[in-house]
């Protein structure tokens, strides 16, 4: 078994650009300090073990294939861009985004006085994106003969210039503002952590892939949750157990001398406002809330 030595360093690329701030923030739930140092695209962390570098997402995948990084963050929409899916070891879904908590989609949108209203309909003409191999296997797999260009940005004002446009879409509303509609998904995306074959064959850097993944996808996990603890009589019990939601079941424990119990539970954030009141009424007494971290089943 390969163990670590003074030297020891697991190699992660986190994504440079819209998802770099909520990575940076997720880390730091996973309980992983990560900041800007003097040289932009290598952070500090407070790790030892880790070697971060920033890297475009586009480019993400392509440089863990290759073995230049061990691990990396990116979206599973540039792994299929880059023909990398069989190249590396999915490790965990990681369910969060620039705008969001979830997803997003690469969506073909055309301008709302278009008379374009479904993909046959832009046969013979160009198509802009920077999803240009996924964006040609969807219409080739769709037996339409149109072109498809690489957009070099500011993808959304070259609707009117061109048929349409792929584009990525978190909430739709940059799309509305554009006065752009969708005709269809090309490609739903979210955010995936992944590994080099292999580093993932090393038991050390595959442990420490391992404990990332569990912090990361914790942490996630925590994310709306609060935890609730409170005291209740003796008689007061069931009523305010039947109220409470939990993760499996409420934390019961009798209070020292009796007189009692100490009641914990997990429940959404968004639930607490109308059952704190109900609790109180129920009989729950010195209610407590506060914000978790992480969540490890």
């Amino acid at each position: 078994m390969t163990e670590p030595d003074a030297t020891s360093r697991l190699k992660l690329g986190l994504p440079k650009g819209s998802l770099q701030e909520a990575t940076y923030a997720l880390m730091k739930s996973a309980g992983f300090g990560v900041r800007e140092s003097g040289r932009s695209y290598f952070p500090r962390c407070d790790d030892p073990e880790l070697e971060i570098a920033l890297f475009r997402a586009q480019e993400m995948s392509r440089y863990v294939a290759d073995g230049v990084m061990d691990a990396g963050i990116t979206g599973r929409d540039w792994i299929v861009e880059n023909g990398n899916e069989d190249d590396m070891v999915d490790v965990a879904e990681l369910s969060y985004s620039k705008a969001t908590s979830g997803g997003a989609r690469w969506v073909l949108a055309v301008p709302r006085e278009s008379d374009v209203n479904a993909p046959a309909d832009l046969a013979g003409r160009i198509v802009a994106t920077e999803l240009v191999n996924t964006t040609r296997a969807y219409f080739q797999r769709l037996g339409i003969d149109c072109t498809v260009e690489f957009s070099y940005g500011a993808t959304e004002a070259k609707a009117r210039l061109v048929g349409g446009i792929v584009e990525l879409t978190e909430t739709g509303s940059s799309l509305q503002a554009n006065n752009l509609r969708v005709i269809d998904t090309v490609m739903e995306t979210t955010t995936r952590f992944f590994a080099n074959r292999d580093a993932w064959a090393d038991d050390w850097k595959r442990r420490k892939i391992e404990s990332l993944a569990l912090l990361l996808t914790g942490a996630i996990d925590a994310r709306g949750k609060v935890v609730l603890k409170m005291n209740v009589a003796d008689d007061r019990l069931e009523a305010v157990l039947d109220m409470l939601p939990a993760l499996k079941q409420p934390t019961v424990s009798q209070l020292a001398h009796g007189g009692g119990f100490a009641v914990e539970t997990v429940c959404d954030r968004g639930l607490t406002r109308r059952l704190i009141p109900e609790l109180k009424r129920a009989g729950a007494e010195g209610i407590i809330e506060y914000d978790l971290t992480k969540i490890v089943p």
